[in-house]
């Protein structure tokens, strides 16, 4: 009896461990065939494959391991820490922007009021939800096309997407050729050309010589719902500087275009929140069928403009209403005029299909309207200069003392006012002479960056350059005799020195460096990096995301300039490997205190699926 009690009961235990078996490799067959769409959607996924021989350029030592890094700055250098590898994301996510991610605002189940294009706008990922992972290139991925020649041609391996082509074909905006997308100049407004649309605007104005910059009066230019940036593009021949915006929306991927082509284009919505400019910063704001309900709101995106736009700045509208004859255009340009009325906005050119509105000069307009006449005023206590995360409000803002005095902006013309010392230096303290030291001292150390960078650039190796912490913006004023543009970033916990950086005649924006930038992977040539990773250390952000967000937006084959102190100098160089950069240079401050310079290079490599699907 014993015995058959124990075959039975050997019996049970064998069937039970079977069930488990089956049970355990369903769960395997399961969450191993969804990994993959997990990876697409999900951030610091474990499941992403890791570098090392599966991918072209990349440093065939590693085993597959990955290791923890606790390294900190100023840590003690006699600890032996590895940082780890990093592994690739999947190839679903080459184009992630982490903070304009539509997965994670369906992951995360955010609420928000698609009418207004709240989708549109900056909704970060939290920190347990940011990934780890390096963004691979696509498959074929080449190094970009130098400029001028980029501006009107691109690979189309770097930026696989065709279906702009189709749906614009009969506007000119981009065509298929081979293995190259061409850029004609058009747009949805002026089929034939931007160069020609561009000099109608400037006649239209009696501007001299049908020249848009107006003896350099006009420089910097904001392009609402810009297309590919054909608009932007052609602007550059006459020495104005134009900031291309767009939502990262139905045209998915209008501003990597415009960036790919080398033209200064930012991934940005009129919605619920103010744009990332201080107030008076543009001569000129341009939409041309930019699908945009001006009237909305009580006007509220078309107040935004007002803000951003200086004294007697022009707001360029081509659009259907200016023009067309039906009932609805007619009732949106009756409507249109009146708001733009009480905002003391005066028609100065109407041809055809497009208007051109001026603003005004002083505050007297605004003082002469009616008691209780909408829009009203902003309130006294309101910084028209605070943009970061701040809400629209449907108000108009009224100039300072000293645009009211001085009947303007009182900036001089390009390029005299990239070395004149502006107005609003007075804002912070500055003095003439201070601005004056500064734009000599960025001349020497830019000098000096150059000098280090010689081995390896020539005069088109660089296009796209990021100045991620830029004070007056002297960094990028040292340039102006290279053929680059600079995207001025300033913190948005700083000194709001933007407004100093425009009136310099160059562009920018706000940001905060704990979290990822609006704008595509692989977009920018150079960035230049002066204590911003002792800034975050002081915020207690990650300073390992921060160089993960760096490679993201960096160009294989890019270079990173980082200024900071030796810690973080010894810090960064722990993760070369991990982020297969390489270093190119070190060099001491020159007796300006005990900043380092280090420079660094971003690798160009492909996975190896990449590879089997292009070839």
């Amino acid at each position: 009896m014993r015995g058959r009690s124990d075959g039975g009961q050997k019996k049970r235990l064998i069937t039970s461990l079977c069930a488990v078996a089956i049970f355990l490799g369903f769960l395997y067959v399961y969450y191993g065939s969804s990994s993959r769409g997990a990876a697409d959607l999900g951030y610091g996924s474990k499941s992403l494959r890791k570098l090392g021989s599966s991918y072209l350029g990349g440093d065939d030592d590693t085993d597959g391991k990955q290791y923890e890094s606790s390294t900190k700055f100023g840590q003690d250098e006699g600890e032996d820490i590895v940082p780890k590898t990093f592994p690739v994301c999947d190839d679903r996510h080459s184009e992630l922007i982490p903070c304009l991610d539509r997965h994670l605002i369906y992951q995360m189940r955010l609420k928000l009021d698609l009418s207004v294009m709240e989708h549109y706008e900056r909704h970060c990922p939290p920190p347990e939800r940011r990934y780890n992972c390096l963004i691979p290139p696509p498959p074929g991925y080449k190094v970009p096309i130098k400029w001028p020649q980029s501006r009107d041609e691109v690979w189309k391996a770097n930026i696989p997407h065709t279906h702009l082509a189709h749906e614009k074909s009969d506007q000119n905006w981009m065509v298929v050729q081979g293995e190259k997308i061409v850029f004609p100049g058009g747009g949805t407004h002026f089929h034939y050309g931007a160069d020609k649309y561009i000099a109608s605007i400037a006649n239209m104005l009696n501007f001299s010589h049908n020249n848009l910059n107006n003896e350099g009066r006009i420089r910097t230019v904001l392009d609402v719902g810009c297309g590919v940036a054909s608009f932007g593009a052609y602007l550059l021949s006459s020495d104005i500087i134009a900031m291309s915006l767009a939502p990262n929306d139905v045209h998915q991927n209008q501003i990597q275009f415009a960036l790919e082509r080398g033209i200064p284009a930012y991934l940005g919505v009129l919605g619920t929140k103010r744009l990332p400019y201080p107030s008076r910063s543009f001569e000129l704001a341009h939409c041309s069928r930019c699908r945009i309900d001006w009237l909305q709101r009580d006007g509220i995106l078309l107040l935004e403009l007002d803000r951003l736009l200086r004294p007697g700045g022009y707001f360029a509208y081509s659009s259907p209403e200016a023009y067309a004859q039906d009932e609805e255009d007619l009732r949106i340009w009756r409507e249109m005029s009146a708001l733009v009325g009480r905002m003391c906005w005066r028609i100065a050119a109407k041809r055809n299909q497009t208007v051109i509105w001026q603003k005004p000069l002083t505050n007297d307009c605004y003082m002469e309207r009616e008691p209780g006449t909408n829009p009203p005023l902003c309130r006294s206590d309101d910084d028209p200069d605070a943009v970061w995360g701040v809400p629209m409000e449907a108000c108009i803002t009224p100039y300072s003392d000293h645009d009211q005095k001085a009947k303007g902006s009182g900036l001089a013309p390009w390029p005299a006012r990239l070395t004149a010392p502006p107005p609003r230096l007075a804002d912070f303290g500055y003095s003439s002479e201070m601005f004056e030291k500064d734009t000599e001292t960025w001349r020497h150390r830019v000098e000096s960056y150059w000098n280090l960078l010689s081995p390896k650039i020539e005069d088109d190796t660089s296009r796209n350059l990021m100045d991620m912490k830029a004070n007056l913006g002297s960094f990028a004023a040292a340039l102006k005799s290279k053929n680059v543009w600079v995207m001025n970033v300033v913190p948005e916990d700083g000194p709001n020195t933007l407004k100093v950086i425009y009136d310099r005649g160059l562009i920018g924006t706000t940001h905060n460096w704990c979290e990822a930038f609006s704008t595509y992977p692989r977009t920018y040539d150079l960035l230049h990096a002066w204590t911003v990773f002792s800034d975050i250390k002081k915020k207690g952000c990650s300073a390992e995301d921060l160089l993960l967000e760096m490679d993201r937006i960096l160009r294989p084959s890019g270079f990173v300039i980082i200024r900071d102190k030796q810690p973080v100098i010894d810090f960064v160089k722990k993760y070369l490997s991990a982020l297969h950069w390489e270093a190119v240079a070190t060099a001491d401050s020159d007796n300006e205190g005990d900043d380092i310079v280090f420079i660094i290079q971003k690798k160009l490599w492909l996975t190896s699926e990449s590879l089997r699907n292009s070839e």
